[in-house]
């Protein structure tokens, strides 16, 4: 195997791996024995230096990894820090709704009202932050129930659930028909 792979390949383990490595576990890999690795490991190192590169290798006892120069914290920052964009899609948002204005909720009681399986949803706003476990409900099997966190009320605007919009009684209509027509198109497939 030629050099430029053999460094090909140790980058792209110390890259996946994103933790130190020893030296002897990335010789083995690359069938070269521990002296030859540290000398291709020092040339990388070297290359990253003299390329300006945002990378670098850092020796660690008998390991190395690879990593960020320390001079380029202040870009990961800014990336770092930078909120999370999550897209809701109509059925995320209605499933939402129903835990916001009913909470605390358990998944049965989505269901009934949404008249599909809300796991899927329930799941992925659980991923968001949207919405969190509150408690168990004090009933056989004791069901988890949900509640909206404070990542729901930034998101939306809101300084309490007090302040969310009160539905009237045409928007309960136009949530029962695209539920019913969900259901119905569920039951097409």
């Amino acid at each position: 195997m030629d050099k430029s792979k053999e460094k090909a390949i140790l980058e792209a383990i110390l890259f996946t791996m994103g933790d130190s490595v020893e030296i002897d576990r990335l010789a083995d890999v690359i069938e070269e024995d521990k002296k030859t690795t540290k000398a291709l490991l020092e040339e990388m190192a070297e290359e990253y230096q003299r390329e300006d590169r945002g990378i670098s290798l850092t020796t660690l006892d008998d390991a190395v990894q690879l990593c960020t120069k320390g001079e380029l914290y202040e870009y990961l920052i800014k990336i770092a820090k930078t909120p999370k964009k999550f897209v809701l899609t109509d059925t995320l948002l209605e499933t939402l709704s129903i835990i916001a204005y009913k909470q605390p909720v358990t998944r049965l009681e989505i269901e009934k009202i949404r008249g599909v399986s809300c796991d899927h949803a329930v799941n992925r706003l659980l991923e968001f932050d949207l919405i969190t476990e509150v408690g168990r409900m004090d009933a056989p099997g004791r069901p988890l129930l949900f509640g909206t966190t404070e990542q729901f009320l930034r998101s939306f605007g809101v300084k309490s659930i007090e302040d969310l919009p009160e539905l009237n009684a045409v928007q309960i209509e136009e949530f029962k028909q695209q539920a019913e027509t969900e259901v119905q198109l569920q039951l097409d497939i």
